[in-house]
This record gives structure tokens, sequence and C-alpha cells, in this order.
């Protein structure tokens, strides 16, 4: 494949490294990527076709590199290639590995990911744009082409990021990519900025989880062409949620939307919930959209609740609201009712304790780090049948039993899973269920 950079090719950039071109990996609409060597280490070059090498272009990417990335899930520019005033240039990141997948293998069934792994990629994605939105940026483009995940523990890869502007400053030409820009973009009313990402971002979520556009129902399924008026109406002038309560216009047809009907059943209120509020009063009111740190609490609490039916393995997720109306959960694949595990309550936070499962330090500090375990389930070694909560954290616990005393759990010990007894962390207090 012929591409404007021929391999050999010798280039310096602006800090003075120098890269060899060794192969074109792709094309898009702004420009090819290569992959480049420099000091035996292979990394991506995007190289800009010359009409999409401008001064704001090269202006936004000057601002990306001095900045640095938000944290590693960002393949952000880290170096820039500007040969002569005039000519195009090009940008510096890290290469993606092979053994990342982008979300259209997910629907196409090229990977087939536990849940765990989809909530756990969801939850990464969704950190990495709320660390962006806190540097002061909007990304302008949150779809499924420019997100890579492993599907084998749910690490994520954000890419295009050269495209990422200032919140609110309007020097990129990019408003999005069609069926995620919110509705106020696609009627022209808006320009790209973070309330425009929170919809974008929630279209995402609603894809990896229920692998369905959440305003592809029957409306889009009766459109003969969808050209752009088309387009417009069903993302922009007249959008509808596929399962807004009150609108029933644009329900999933079977046979064309068997995920949605399927997924949706499958997934608990409280996740429900927040794509109703975004799906529906969130198309007009982008100051009611859900945050990311929602998002990334639901979330949390997905990972945290997922329960393995006995009778076939499955992984069912605990629902709160189905405990507080004495409804039993049932296996979405074998039908059969699955017992609630013993849990962990921890304010609005429920972990479910199954043997080798962790209490995190988000579950404890509210920092969203799900990855630090302070607690990890283990089994009595002189009996059996008891179970415990093995102290990995810096700190002491404090174990209350059901009669009030108290006994301290010191960095190494167990806390022994009984219904009515509790464990004083350093900043909260959970119960056993």
């Amino acid at each position: 494949m012929d591409g404007l950079l021929k391999a050999g090719t010798i280039l310096s950039s602006d800090s003075g490294n120098k890269y060899v071109v060794q192969k074109m990996l792709g094309a898009g609409g702004q420009g090819e990527v290569y992959d480049v060597e420099s000091g035996g280490k292979h990394y991506a070059l995007k190289w800009y076709f010359k009409h999409t090498a401008t001064s704001d272009q090269k202006r936004i990417l000057d601002n990306l590199i001095l900045k640095g990335s938000p944290d590693a899930s960002f393949l952000w520019p880290m170096d820039l290639i500007c040969p002569r005033l005039g000519d195009s240039f090009g940008y510096i990141m890290e290469l993606r590995p092979k053994n990342y997948k982008s979300i259209v293998d997910l629907m196409k069934r090229r990977v087939d990911p536990s849940f765990y792994t989809v909530c756990r990629a969801a939850f990464n994605l969704t950190k990495g744009y709320q660390k962006l939105h806190s540097m002061g940026y909007s990304y302008r483009d949150i779809s499924f082409g420019n997100m890579f995940f492993d599907p084998e523990n749910g690490d994520v890869l954000i890419c295009d990021n050269d495209n990422v502007s200032v919140n609110g400053r309007d020097d990129s030409g990019v408003l999005g990519t069609p069926g995620f820009m919110a509705p106020e973009i696609v009627v022209g009313k808006a320009k790209p900025s973070r309330n425009t990402d929170l919809h974008s971002l929630a279209v995402l979520l609603f894809y990896m989880f229920m692998v369905n556009h959440p305003l592809n129902g029957r409306l889009e399924a009766n459109i003969k062409c969808m050209d752009i008026l088309a387009m417009e109406r069903l993302y922009g002038t007249d959008p509808v949620f596929i399962f807004d309560p009150k609108d029933k216009r644009n329900r999933p047809v079977t046979g064309i939307h068997d995920n949605a009907q399927i997924y949706w059943e499958i997934f608990p209120e409280n996740v429900k919930a927040l794509f109703l509020q975004d799906f529906t009063v969130g198309l007009k009111s982008p100051n009611r959209r859900v945050t990311e740190n929602q998002w990334l609490e639901a979330i949390a609490n997905l990972m945290s609740g997922i329960m393995i039916c006995p009778n076939c393995g499955a992984e069912v997720f605990y629902d709160e609201r189905k405990e507080q109306l004495g409804v039993a959960h049932t296996c979405w694949n074998c039908k059969q009712v699955v017992q609630t595990p013993a849990r962990l309550v921890i304010g609005k936070k429920t972990v479910i304790l199954a043997p080798g499962s962790h209490i995190t330090s988000h579950h404890v500090r509210n920092d969203f780090d799900m990855d630090h375990a302070v607690g990890t389930v283990i089994q009595n070694p002189r009996v059996p049948t008891l179970w415990g909560i093995r102290n990995e954290d810096e700190s002491n616990w404090t174990y209350e039993k059901a009669d009030g005393s108290q006994l301290p759990v010191p960095c190494g010990r167990s806390a022994t899973i009984a219904p009515g007894t509790k464990i004083h962390f350093d900043q909260c207090t959970g119960e056993f269920i």
C-alpha cells in the first residue's frame, strides 16, 4: 500500500529524535498512520495530508504535547515532526498493541469477553474521559472508532487525540461521528464541548452494554434511505430512546434489534435509570446529562455485584431494586433462581463476597480506584466452612460483632464474614448481609 512516506525515510522531530519509517498501517480522513522506529522501539506516526496540516492543528498538537496525557489509557501525542514551514507534518504516539480490539469486534462477536471485562473496559474508558475533562479539554469525537480494549482484562486505549481541544474553544473542524454527536450539534445549535462529550459517552456505553444504538429502533428500521435528512431527524430533531417509557414509537424491532431486547433485561435498574436520564431529558437538556462520576459509581457497582450462576456458570448482575422488592434473581442464561451470596454493604456500594473477590480502595475511600485491593475474601484454613476478608490495607480495621463487642484487625489478619457484623475502615463502615 503506497503512502505519502516511503519505507526507510528518516524524520527528525522538533525535540531532536530521529524516526525511521517502517511501513504504512492505514489511512483516514485527516492523514496516514505509519509504523516508525527510534532507538530500537516502534511507535506510531500520524502524518497529515497537506490540506489538514493547518496552523490550528499544529497549535493544538503543541498544546497537547506540552500539557501531557491525562493518563496511560490515551495514545497521546508525544513528539512533533515538522520538517519545513509550509510542508505537511505529523506527530508521534505509542503504538497500539495487536491484542487490543475495537467495539466493532465486540458487536460482530469476533471477541467474546466476560461481563466483568466489558464493565472494566467501560469503567476505564469513563475514567479516562473524566480525567481529560478535568484538565479543561473536550474530546469532540467519542465513538467506537476511537477506543480499543483488551478483551482479556478490560484495559483500554483511546486514540485519535489530536482533535482534543480546550473546552469551549472552536479551533478544530471536527464535530464528531454521525450517530454519536449530541442532538444540538446535529441541528447546528452547538459546537463540541464537555456536555456534548457526555452524550457521546452515553451512546458508546450503551453500545458496549446493549450492543445496539440507543436511538435505533422502529423509526430507524422504517427509514428506506439513510441520507443526511434522515440522520438529522433520527439523531437531531426528533430523537427517541428505544426504551423511552412515555414515547413508544421507537421500540426495538424483533429480528433487527434483538441485542437491545436481550441485554436490557440483564442489567440492573440503577444502570438502566442512567440511560433513561441521558436519552430522555438529557437529549434536550445538556446540563442534565449523566456525569462521568455517576457512570463510574454505577459501573463500579456492576463490577462488584457479579454473581455466578451455580447451575450454568453465567454471570448475573446483583440488582438492589430486586432485593428491595423481594424479587429473586434469575439467571438470564438457564432461567434458574440464583441465591444472593453474602455481601458487604458500604454506604451505597454493595460487594458480592465470592471466593477470591476483593474489597478495593474505591469501596472504602470513594476514589474510583478499582485496581488496588485492600481486602480479599479467603477461606479459613482450619475451618473450611468459615470465610473471611483478609486485611491488605495500610491501616488497621476494627471488627464489630453482632453483640457490639469489637476486635482489632491488623494488616494480614482476617475478619469473619457473618450476617450482622461490621468492619470499621479508616473512613467508613461496612456491614455484612
